[in-house]
């Protein structure tokens, strides 16, 4: 598995969001449908054809987004939001497989981050992208997606 770290640039987006407790993640899949069908109403959508999954995770919940990137955010249409991502350290890599095995990616994730000494900044928000020409396959159960968790930096 490649693993990196990167800095990802300012991102405003534009989407819907759902708060849940761990053990309702199999409505998570529901969540990326009800978007897609509302994807036409958002504005000023980025050229770039992809899906950011924003999402902060507690200790016994967490909330999850499913957006859009927007050049700007001026209307945000009904029962949406509509925020920034600040410019952020992640340490990166890319899930192919099947659903139940994203944990074990994250596990390698901070296994990797423990290993190298990077600790993950839990005020940002995690990302999860998912890119238009990986979307038949995800559909189909065989996901690839890239994860994106925030570090922090120590200067």
């Amino acid at each position: 598995m490649d693993i990196q770290v990167v800095e990802k640039n300012e991102l405003r987006v534009v989407g819907i969001s759902w708060n849940g407790s761990y053990t309702e993640t199999n409505k998570i899949p529901k969540l990326f449908t009800k978007f897609e069908q509302r994807l036409e109403e958002i504005s000023f959508k980025t050229e770039e054809p992809f899906l950011i999954a924003p999402f902060h995770s507690r200790e016994t919940e967490f909330t999850y987004y499913v957006t859009a990137p927007v050049e700007k955010i001026t209307e945000i249409p009904e029962g949406m939001v509509g925020f920034t991502i600040p410019s952020k350290n992640y340490v990166v890599t890319t899930h192919k497989g099947k659903p139940d095995e994203v944990e074990n990616t994250y596990n390698l994730l901070f296994t990797w981050m423990k290993e190298y000494g990077y600790e993950q900044d839990h005020q940002a928000l995690s990302l999860e992208i998912y890119k238009e020409e990986h979307k038949a396959q995800n559909a189909s159960g065989d996901l690839h997606f890239e994860i994106y968790l925030p570090v922090m930096v120590y200067k």
